[in-house]
């Protein structure tokens, strides 16, 4: 006789939710309820498929309300809200961890620019903008250091990004592209002096095209990528 008395006991019935829909599965049970299934843990009735629904629309900017309806429309069954705040609130902390690493020391180039987005506020939509910075790195890959969310573009915020930045470990940076954002390149030189400052090609063409009539702007932008192209400063002037 075995010393091992648990045995089989049957199954329980669950409802198993997948981006298929919802379906029915059989769970096998025993005595001594040791069982621990692999694919749909106890007390889950999801797969990683859904949730991974459920993050992407959340981080699209859906409201938990929003998922909700989006989930019971698309696949045709309920997950209530505090389900879904479960899974949204499991990636705050990876969230706050992306947003507070170390920095290399060194990047070759940081780029830096304001992206202005419609966002939904309390009913109203409000225009915020998110800041940005993508560093090239020594081994010639870029990396995003960071996103901060702001009202509006200006210097002032550029200086808490800086300063948030050589906090979290960034020491020096080569060469910084940004637009030609009033009191920019100043708010640079007091938190990175040694750092070069480019104004960004493309802010440039704008700038000079606002003397240009609208109808030879095509043709003055093309030829002024003869200028920016050009291999020397000599050549460029010519």
């Amino acid at each position: 006789k075995s010393d091992n008395s648990n045995a089989r006991n049957g199954f329980t019935e669950k409802k198993l939710r997948t981006s298929l829909g919802e379906s029915k599965i059989q769970v096998p049970r025993d005595r001594d309820a040791s069982f621990n299934p692999m694919i749909v843990p106890k007390r889950g009735n999801m797969v990683d498929g859904i949730e991974n629904v459920i993050v992407s629309l959340y981080a699209k900017g859906m409201s938990n309300s929003d998922i909700e309806e989006q989930i019971r429309e698309v696949y045709g069954f309920d997950v209530s809200t505090s389900t879904i705040s479960r899974i949204t609130d499991a990636i705050t902390d990876d969230i706050v961890a992306w947003q507070n690493r170390p920095l290399e020391p060194v990047y070759l180039i940081v780029w830096m620019d304001g992206i202005v987005f419609k966002v939904r506020e309390n009913s109203k939509v409000i225009n915020k903008t998110v800041y940005m910075a993508v560093g090239l790195r020594r081994d010639g890959k870029k990396e995003v250091l960071g996103l901060w969310l702001g009202k509006n573009e200006s210097a002032a915020f550029w200086m808490s990004v800086l300063t948030d930045m050589r906090a979290r470990g960034l020491e020096d940076i080569l060469i910084t592209a940004t637009d030609n954002l009033n009191g920019f390149t100043d708010t640079i030189r007091n938190v990175f002096p040694e750092s070069k400052t480019q104004i960004c090609v493309v802010h440039q063409i704008r700038n000079a095209s606002r003397y240009v009539v609208w109808k030879d702007k095509k043709a003055f932008t093309r030829d002024m990528k003869h200028i920016y192209n050009a291999p020397t400063k000599e050549a460029a002037r010519a």
